[in-house]
């Protein structure tokens, strides 16, 4: 076991958003978190990475109590997520973006622009991640003019640049075409396999990519764990696949399940 919620309640005011959510991620799985909107799938992952604390619960990853402490120390202890930094720094290059989460890993973020270009193991480390993630001919075009595949890619390359063992990854395929989606989770899964990703953790609207990639699969609805599984027991279950695809008559399955 490298993570664990154990718990995890999440409130805003009187608004519940997590309600005793407990799972464990195991070294080399691939885990979807899947769910209708307002399910707390965000929130969840926020929580798992430190971003918020939850009211009630622990987080735990190899054995330490990461429960709250903020996603900057928690990349120091090995895990990271993908924050779509790209929206947010729109001028930045692909290489810039990319030496920023290695420069951040080693600990001279802070120095970022006065050794962006002569510091020669950065360059040599973000050269090979752009070349994992299919970027290294379009390292000097900024994040702005890249096609919406290629800025997913290059958000979570800038994560996977922090060289984490379990990285959280939040839509990594949205406001991606069709198309493109498959080509995005090969290199992803590619890239883990070669950079020594340990788990990753997604959270995914497309069940076509989560039933075709995923090792297991979490399915929240309200704020509770639904069901826990392996695609195929996935498909089995009514009441989580009901909830998911949101069909009518299905709330009523799903909250006596939860009761």
């Amino acid at each position: 076991m490298i993570l664990s919620a154990n718990e995890i309640f999440k409130s805003y005011g009187d608004f519940g958003v997590l309600a005793g959510v407990s799972f464990q991620i195991h070294e080399g799985e691939f885990v979807s978190i899947i769910g209708p909107n307002g399910a707390g799938k965000t929130t969840l992952i926020n929580v798992l990475t430190g971003l918020l604390k939850p009211n009630n619960g622990k987080v735990f990853f190899k054995d330490h109590d990461i429960t709250g402490i903020g996603p900057a120390k928690l990349s120091r202890l090995g895990m990271a997520r993908s924050f779509q930094l790209v929206n947010i720094f729109p001028t930045f290059t692909v290489m810039e973006f990319i030496k920023l989460g290695v420069l951040s890993r080693q600990g001279k973020g802070a120095r970022f622009y006065a050794i962006l270009k002569r510091d020669r193991e950065v360059n040599e480390e973000a050269e090979e991640v752009a070349q994992i993630f299919h970027l290294e001919d379009k390292r000097d075009v900024q994040a702005k003019n890249l096609p919406q595949g290629d800025k997913k890619l290059l958000d979570v390359a800038s994560a996977f640049a922090l060289r984490p063992e379990v990285i959280l990854l939040d839509e990594p395929t949205s406001g991606v075409s069709t198309s493109e989606k498959n080509k995005i989770m090969e290199i992803l899964i590619d890239a883990s396999k070669k950079m020594g990703i340990k788990s990753i953790i997604q959270v995914e609207h497309d069940m076509d990519l989560v039933f075709g990639f995923s090792d297991r699969i979490i399915a929240l609805h309200s704020g509770k764990v639904l069901a826990d599984c392996t695609p195929a027991e996935m498909e089995k279950n009514e009441a989580a696949m009901c909830a998911v695809v949101g069909e009518k008559g299905c709330f009523k399955i799903c909250s006596s399940l939860l009761e």
